[in-house]
């Protein structure tokens, strides 16, 4: 049977809008971008500050008022620990030197470890009494006994601050007993607290003890998340009048590690579960990567006068970024070497820069530096090197 010719012509104009119509609905199919991760305002809290922290990246997912020095009550004790461990890890101290009470030491008011005045303590039972039961004692005993008195301790730890970039940060005791030119913020004791966790990981297990018993009086640390979540194992609370209820604590889960920052609360039960809504917030909705190793060769570029043609590139510690979950298939990096690099150039020495991408933005940076010592070469190598290099560069501009 022949079809009609107005009606063939009115099919094949159906098929052709048809085909039109798939055509288009794949190229619009196709263009439409995938969705990303949906990742919610970070939670509000009952807190006059607070800051959420990759403890290994160091970026910061959450924050409110994290730069408002306030008192830190007990948390100083963090700052106290930390030259303890310091001088430990430096041989300075032994566990087992014994330090002398003072009456001064004896006589400090607020939490004790209960030592007795005119006794020796080794340095391994004040740690743990400034740490688990937050002892002021211990504290102050400990401040004589490194600088002869609280005042220069005040001294060092106002140094180390410094050092450590806490930029709102005074002390003027060991102990965090009220004084109005004693003050600290969030975002610097998070930075503190990096600090504890990543040089002096081997002292790191006290702060996960859940209590402590000397003189036959035992009592248990007040940071009550180490009752109700395993993954958190640290580190200090601290509370005051002016203070309010605080609470600094680190967590780590799928080898993703975070602080957490809470200062100003109303009660030691808020501290805890203003705490643990950062801490759930982040392990939801993020993950840290460990992109690159301390030391691993990422590039050998060409290296002019010197006993070798390339030189190893990496970077001098490890490489890790934060990113919202299921993004990790958008990082990229790119390597931005030095051009003409010359001999001789010293192991560790800076030859350019890694950059990180997250998709288009730029989510890190981290020194490009020489995994290796490269001596001059030979005359006869660094007189064929210049001829090289002349053709090379020649080369170059010629065709770009």
């Amino acid at each position: 049977m022949r079809v009609p010719y107005p009606a063939l012509r009115r099919w094949r104009l159906s098929l052709l809008l048809l085909c039109l119509v798939l055509v288009a609905s794949r190229t619009l199919a196709q263009s439409v971008p995938v969705p990303q991760t949906m990742i919610p305002a970070p939670p509000q809290l009952a807190a006059k500050s607070w800051i959420l922290m990759d403890a290994d990246s160091g970026r910061v997912l959450a924050e409110h008022n994290a730069d408002e020095r306030l008192p830190p009550a007990s948390l100083t004790k963090l700052m106290t620990a930390y030259l303890v461990e310091r001088e430990l890890d430096r041989g300075n101290l032994q566990p087992s030197d014994t330090v002398p009470i003072s009456e001064k030491a004896w006589r400090t008011g607020g939490s004790k470890m209960f030592i007795e005045v005119d006794t020796q303590v080794p340095v391994e039972e004040l740690l743990q009494g400034i740490i688990v039961v937050s002892g002021n004692d211990a504290s102050v005993a400990m401040a004589e006994y490194l600088a002869g008195g609280e005042r220069p301790f005040a001294d060092m730890m106002n140094q180390h601050a410094t050092r450590l970039g806490m930029h709102n940060t005074n002390f003027v005791n060991a102990t965090g007993l009220p004084d109005e030119n004693h003050y600290s913020t969030a975002r610097d004791l998070a930075l503190l607290s990096q600090h504890i966790i990543n040089d002096y990981p081997a002292h790191y297990a006290i702060y996960n003890q859940k209590e402590y018993s000397y003189g036959g009086i035992e009592q248990p640390n007040r940071n009550r998340l180490l009752w109700r979540d395993a993954s958190v194992d640290g580190l200090k609370t601290g509370w005051t009048e002016a203070a309010g209820y605080c609470l600094v604590a680190s967590a780590e889960r799928e080898e993703m590690r975070l602080i957490s920052v809470v200062m100003g609360t109303n009660s030691d039960e808020a501290r805890a579960q203003e705490t643990q809504k950062l801490l759930s917030y982040g392990f939801r909705y993020y993950e840290t990567l460990r992109l690159y190793d301390q030391g691993a060769v990422l590039t050998s570029p060409r290296i002019w006068g010197g006993e070798k043609n390339e030189l190893r590139v990496g970077v001098d510690e490890n490489v890790h970024m934060t990113v919202p979950r299921s993004r990790n298939e958008e990082l990229g990096a790119r390597l931005d070497i030095r051009a003409d690099l010359t001999a001789p150039i010293a192991a560790g020495e800076r030859v350019g820069t890694l950059q990180v991408r997250l998709g288009e933005q730029v989510v890190g940076e981290q020194p490009l530096v020489a995994l290796e010592n490269i001596a001059e070469g030979g005359l006869f190598k660094r007189l064929l090197d210049q001829v090289q290099r002349f053709f090379s560069n020649l080369f170059s501009q010629w065709f770009g």
